[in-house]
């Protein structure tokens, strides 16, 4: 009889529903960098500019635009006390240096791109697990589209007589981005609590324009996809 007694007890205590969330929404706001992990702006190729042959060295996202700024502004809703669904506007800006792409006739090539900037709209799904009563760790999935604008390289080369010829590389593009963080969140107060996280996001290739039509240079910014490390700290409500 003590056993049954017992086995009751411990299955309506097992069967009973976590508490619900004192807040279900939440707005956030975090700032961070974006470090380049892979993905090329350019590929090789050898093909003609100006009737001269030219040599196109592969060049990354890292060798143009090194590590950028990453902002984004995010919400969510809390379906229990340890899952929420999240929407966040993701913004990339990335300043780009000059860099040599190769070679033509007897001068080196060089090439300067315009800056890298992307606007994101992101869905995600984050799972929190407690570490102290005011400290979480959580681990979140997003999906989304990455607005990213259009692209163009100046090319210049001082001994070929080439300065300063405009080619259309890339147009404005929506790519698709999938990503993946892991953070901590510190509930400083009741409603208010900041975090850092940091993770990897993958933005597919954007849209090819074949400005270096008749060159056979045409497929160079055939493949631009990239993946990105970005380091985000923030600040979040509850209400």
């Amino acid at each position: 009889m003590t056993a049954a007694i017992c086995g009751a007890s411990t299955a309506s205590h097992a069967q009973t529903p976590a508490a619900a969330p004192e807040y279900r929404f939440s707005a956030d706001f975090a700032m961070g960098w974006d470090k380049g992990l892979s993905g090329n702006i350019n590929s090789s190729g050898i093909g003609k500019i100006n009737n001269q042959t030219a040599v196109i060295l592969k060049n990354k996202y890292e060798d143009v635009y090194g590590t950028g700024l990453h902002i984004r502004f995010g919400g969510g809703y809390m379906l229990d006390a340890k899952t929420e669904v999240r929407a966040a506007i993701t913004i990339q800006s990335l300043d780009a240096d000059l860099v040599q792409l190769g070679e033509i006739g007897a001068s080196n090539l060089y090439g300067q791109y315009d800056d890298y900037q992307s606007v994101g709209l992101d869905f995600g799904y984050r799972r929190y697990s407690d570490i102290k009563p005011a400290l979480k760790a959580y681990t979140e999935a997003s999906v989304g589209l990455a607005f990213v604008d259009e692209t163009d390289v100046v090319l210049v080369a001082p001994q070929a007589n080439l300065s300063g010829t405009a080619t259309d590389f890339y147009d404005r593009t929506a790519a698709f981005s999938l990503g993946g963080n892991v953070g901590l969140l510190w509930q400083a107060a009741a409603r208010y609590g900041v975090f850092g996280q940091f993770g990897v996001r993958y933005v597919t290739g954007m849209s090819e324009i074949d400005g270096l039509a008749g060159t056979g240079l045409e497929t160079i910014n055939d493949k631009s996809g990239r993946w990105t490390i970005p380091f985000l700290f923030g600040i979040r409500a509850r209400f």
